[in-house]
């Protein structure tokens, strides 16, 4: 029940950037969507309505980029919990390290096994 659960909620995500970018004049860009679901993410977080989610859709709800938001937030929070002010910023860089470190070095990979075609 738990793929059921992460597919909808994931999919329910996606489903809604893709409604943004079809159905908005002169149309709403993929950059546009991923600065809002980060922003959304965070202040979903915030406001303690990301983590029921999370509970409920699980990696349908972490994978997508407003659980990166979701993430900064919390890391933040707890930044600032321990180290005071300055806690905030360096919070939600040390929370998200591992996802930024496992993008860089796979698309690194990337870069080296495959040659992109002209």
């Amino acid at each position: 029940m738990s793929i059921i659960m992460a597919f909808i909620i994931g999919g329910s995500i996606c489903v809604i950037g893709q409604l943004f970018m079809d159905l908005t004049k002169p149309g709403i860009t993929s950059g546009h969507i991923l600065v809002g679901y980060i922003t959304a993410g965070a202040f979903l977080s915030a406001v303690g309505l990301y983590q029921p989610l999370i509970d409920l859709g699980g990696a349908g709800a972490t994978i997508p980029l407003s659980g990166f938001g979701h993430t900064l937030a919390q890391g933040a929070i707890q930044g600032v919990e321990s180290e005071g002010i300055l806690g905030a910023f360096s919070g939600g860089v040390a929370a998200t390290a591992g996802g930024i470190t496992a993008a860089i070095v796979f698309g690194y990979f990337a870069a080296v096994l495959f040659n992109p075609k002209k």
